[in-house]
């Protein structure tokens, strides 16, 4: 497996203990990836090389890939990537990995909580600025309001695309809230809008991933057009 090192060019806070990074790949002039794809982070930790992988949460650009990242409290690696400055360097594995648009894109609906919103960042991005015809819908499910990661980002899509719908949800909303309120699944019906002809694709914790998969075969859902990834 090739593996090379990772520049840290800039970094911002997306929510509490969350963070959107971007790296610059040094040995090579660029990144060849399939949207949806990982990298894999190597840190040598307590004398041990301590490895994880991170969904790439940017479209193909060169060589730059962008990634977001939660802060595990007892995690080993998470902590020390937020302890980068821009400068700072990272080994890291070339991208691997099969959650990845299926082709031809068919009409599909893209369900996630949390940091499983990443890949589907890089995804809809790429095939949005690609240009495609076919229906894409998001449905994005965070507990506060501060934590729909891309919140706005995903607005200026949907205003951008007509073909493009961002629905978010909250499960803990405050009195401010005015959009849809409860998990994601409970917002399967208008997302799916009685269709069983499209792609689902999940990402997130394994609890909502399990659930969401389970109702979509209790609808009938061909177990092949149920793509996911369970980050726990």
């Amino acid at each position: 497996m090739q593996r090379y090192h990772a520049k840290l060019i800039a970094l911002r806070e997306l929510a509490p203990e969350v963070r959107h990074f971007v790296f610059e790949v040094v040995e090579k002039d660029r990144v060849d990836f399939t949207p949806g794809q990982f990298v894999s982070v190597t840190e040598r930790i307590g004398g041990r090389d301590i490895t994880r992988a991170y969904s790439i949460a940017s479209p193909p650009d060169g060589k730059r890939f962008e990634l977001c990242l939660n802060r595990v409290v007892d995690g080993l690696v998470s902590p020390h990537l937020f302890d980068l400055r821009p400068g700072d360097s990272v080994r890291v594995t070339e991208p691997l990995g099969y959650f990845v648009p299926r082709r031809p894109l068919s009409d599909s609906v893209f369900i996630a909580t949390g940091t499983g919103i990443a890949p589907f960042r890089s995804i809809l991005h790429h095939v949005l600025q690609e240009g495609t015809d076919r229906r894409l819908t998001l449905l994005f499910g965070a507990r506060y309001e501060a934590r729909l990661l891309y919140h706005e980002e995903f607005e200026r899509l949907a205003s951008e695309h007509p073909n493009f719908q961002f629905v978010p949800t909250l499960s803990r909303p405050d009195d401010s809230w005015h959009g849809r309120t409860g998990h994601v699944q409970v917002h399967l019906d208008g997302v799916l809008d009685g269709s069983r002809d499209l792609d689902v694709y999940i990402c997130g914790l394994k609890a909502m991933v399990n659930d969401v998969r389970a109702e979509l075969k209790r609808r009938g859902f061909d177990r092949k057009r149920i793509i996911y990834e369970k980050y726990d």
